[in-house]
């Protein structure tokens, strides 16, 4: 599809103590659909000056001159415009509870209980193993054995460690130290705040504090629950792994981003689970056994596996994860009709009469955008009995079409199987189920696929069990039940949000291939000269009729990243979405910290006289960062840069608050590629950037090494932390 930027589809419609801490304060994100057309008067003036990044912009709002751009300094703080500041709610290791505030915070959710007062719900994602592992007992206060771990795992390298098979005990401890700790610094958290008469907020610490870890129920009983139709293979003897716990589940992990619904509950995403327990099932659902793969591993480079040291169960994480932060006894519902796969977010759909939709993405290269369709019908959009409509219904993915159409193909065991050819794929190359051994296998020519269909004709032939456990394994292995049902390969649809006028959202943050996990489909996802494309798209998908359970769709881009001189709006790697109350969209970058303001040399030529890649030339963003879209009016489809991330961080989970005074935002790893930023030092790197109009020049950039955020101070560990944006007059921001 053409992705020229003035092509682009514009919006119709609308648009116990107490800690002294910071500002903040939110509502619910999720919208409950209006039955007539929304009529937005607002002009959308963009009511704040754009900060000044790496790259030149046509939306800086200021008359261009180069010499502004020769030289640019990276700082290691959030840039926000003139007339804003932010205060930091919370950072890793602060008390919650009986617990700590874990690392990596990611979505956040706020719900008011009171004027001026409510319980903010995080999640924590992942731990960034070299700052966390440097700066631990600085910040932790306490020690590890990380010096021990180091000198057994260099022995294996990264071929990783088979916990089953440790026979020194000193060692088998260490590794367990260590991983609870791991695991304690992911999964989900709510605190209780409150805004006081200056503007700013205050923890309260009431009941309500409390953690989700990652091995939650492990040794406190506090497990989460499950519902849908894999708990039948959670409680069945099968082939593979049983952990004897049935329904119940211990912890949640890999907690990205999220939604909540307007009956006040939040869901939890879990997306990269595959890095702490084995994602591979056998037919019939069940798990390999953790005890048989060689998969731990702790180091500075990285971390894996960790989950396999305590036995979990691998087909119980991957799951959308529901809580209620007002029940102070709840630790999680995972509701399995809504699939099993790399999460990331949730839209939500309500209305009134009409089933409850949930939109999800799988955040892989080949990942694919799904929706559930309740059974039921929402009778009340408030009420919290519709959690339990998430307990019947169906699964679906989407099929796109060239043409700007596109359908809807249920996950259930009658659906043919149709898996899209190979050579539609960027990497010709597309992953299907391996039967009957279980776990995947690598298609790469149309002959295969072929074979693979006479051989199974529907998905029900592809998985074991009676009927519900069918249906069970089908959604625990949702991803490569997709692929042979012919669901379209995306390009990493990081989130999903639904606007006021039930139009979809969805940030497809990049379309580069991968040699393991597949690849985009080229027909779909692809740049302006048909080739894979790094940079990324947002599109707007609405349902035939405005009908939440439309069997079929219409969709276009209605954004691109990339340079503005090959029609890009700025932004590189879009992430999460969030509307504010006028119905402008808000966005956050999710550029690799390995690309950050990577040099790019000069002809943008590389050393062995090829043109450098696309993923390289992401270094020419510079830090992640915080984007303004207009969706109606003058400046509709414009992109306008708010705000830019400390170093080698990112910014998550914005969610504004109801008065839209205050936006909530997650600061994630800082410092995670070179860790604490040593007595302030910088490296000057050089780039070959471009003009608005293409013209060459050579920026000097100036990039710190680490970072020292929150704090700022020489030598100060960087922690994730939870800030609140305002403007310094109390007004609101939108």
């Amino acid at each position: 599809m053409n992705l020229k930027r003035r092509k682009f589809l514009i919006f119709l419609g609308a648009s116990a103590g107490t800690i002294a801490v910071s500002s903040c304060q939110k509502q619910s994100s999720t919208p409950v659909i209006e039955e007539s057309p929304i009529s937005i008067t607002s002009s959308n003036n963009i009511n704040f000056q754009p900060v000044k990044g790496p790259m030149p912009l046509t939306t800086s709002n200021q008359e261009f001159d180069i010499e502004n751009y020769t030289n640019y300094e990276v700082v290691d703080d959030l840039i926000i415009p003139e007339g804003f500041t932010y205060d930091v709610i919370g950072s890793w290791g602060d008390k919650i509870g009986d617990s700590r505030f874990g690392y990596n915070n990611d979505y956040l959710s706020y719900i008011e209980t009171g004027e001026n007062e409510g319980l903010l719900t995080i999640n924590f994602e992942y731990i960034s193993p070299l700052p966390w592992i440097t700066t631990y007992q600085k910040v932790i206060g306490k020690s590890l054995p990380f010096a021990e771990l180091a000198a057994a795992f260099r022995q294996v390298k990264e071929s990783g460690i088979n916990y089953a098979e440790l026979l020194e005990d000193s060692l088998r401890q260490n590794i367990m130290a260590t991983a609870k700790e791991a695991m304690i610094d992911m999964g989900i958290g709510v605190i209780s705040i409150r805004r006081e008469p200056d503007g700013k907020w205050i923890r309260t610490n009431s009941k309500f504090d409390r953690r989700i870890t990652g091995i939650s129920g492990l040794e406190d009983g506090r497990y989460l629950k499950s519902t849908g139709p894999a708990v039948a293979v959670f409680k069945k003897k099968g082939k593979g792994y049983n952990d004897q716990l049935g329904d119940r589940i211990i912890g949640s992990f890999a907690n990205c981003a999220g939604g909540t619904t307007p009956w006040g509950t939040v869901f939890s995403a879990e997306e990269n689970f595959q890095n702490y327990v084995e994602e591979a099932v056998y037919p019939d659902g069940t798990s390999i056994d953790p005890a048989k793969e060689k998969s731990l591993f702790i180091g500075e480079r990285g971390v894996a596996g960790l989950g396999c040291a305590f036995g979990l169960a691998g087909n119980k994480y991957g799951w959308m994860v529901e809580v209620d932060p007002a029940d102070p006894n709840d630790y999680g519902t995972k509701h399995t009709w809504l699939g099993r796969y790399r999460h990331e977010a949730v839209g939500i759909r309500v209305e009134t009469n009409k089933p409850l939709v949930f939109y999800s993405g799988c955040d892989r290269r080949s990942g694919h955008l799904y929706k559930f369709v309740s059974k039921g019908r929402v009778k009340n959009p408030t009420d919290k009995a519709n959690s339990q409509l998430l307990t019947d219904g169906m699964l679906y993915g989407a099929k796109f079409n060239p043409d700007g159409t596109g359908s809807w193909i249920s996950l259930e065991a009658d659906t043919p199987v149709n898996p899209d050819l190979p050579e539609v794929h960027f990497n010709n190359m597309i992953n299907l189920p391996q039967r009957p051994d279980g776990g995947s296998f690598k298609a790469i020519t149309a002959q295969e696929v072929e074979r693979f269909k006479q051989k199974y004709k529907t998905l029900g032939d592809l998985y074991k069990g009676n009927a519900e456990q069918k249906q069970g394994a089908i959604l625990i292995d949702a991803h490569l039940a997709a692929n042979a049902a012919g669901v379209t390969c995306a390009a990493r649809p990081e989130d999903t949000q639904v606007d006021k006028n039930g139009n979809l959202f969805i940030a497809f943050t990049s379309g580069s291939p991968s040699k393991s996990d597949g690849s985009p489909d080229k027909r779909i996802f692809k740049g302006l000269d048909g080739e894979a494309y790094e940079f990324g798209w947002i599109m707007r998908l609405t349902e035939d009729d405005n009908q939440p359970d439309a069997m079929t769709f219409s969709w276009e881009m209605f954004a691109t990243g990339g340079e503005p001189m090959e029609d890009g709006l700025g932004f590189s790697n879009p992430d999460n979405l969030e509307f504010d109350e006028q119905g402008n969209l808000w966005m956050v970058t999710d550029i690799s910290t390995s690309k950050h303001n990577k040099t790019v040399p000069m002809n943008r030529v590389g050393q062995d006289g090829k043109p450098i890649d696309q993923p390289t030339l992401c270094g020419l963003f510079g830090n992640n960062s915080i984007w303004y879209l207009p969706t109606s009016g003058p400046n509709a489809g414009e992109a306008y840069l708010f705000g830019i991330a400390p170093t080698e961080s990112e910014t998550c989970g914005p969610f504004f608050t109801k008065d839209q005074k205050t936006l909530f935002l997650a600061i994630q790893h800082p410092g995670e590629y070179n860790g604490i930023r040593q007595n302030m030092a910088s490296e000057i790197r050089q780039l070959a950037m471009k003009t608005t109009d293409g013209s060459d020049f050579v920026q000097t950039r100036m990039v710190p090494m680490g970072s020292n955020w929150p704090t700022k101070q020489v030598n100060d560990p960087p922690k994730p932390s939870v800030i609140a944006i305002r403007r310094l007059d109390s007004t609101p921001i939108t």
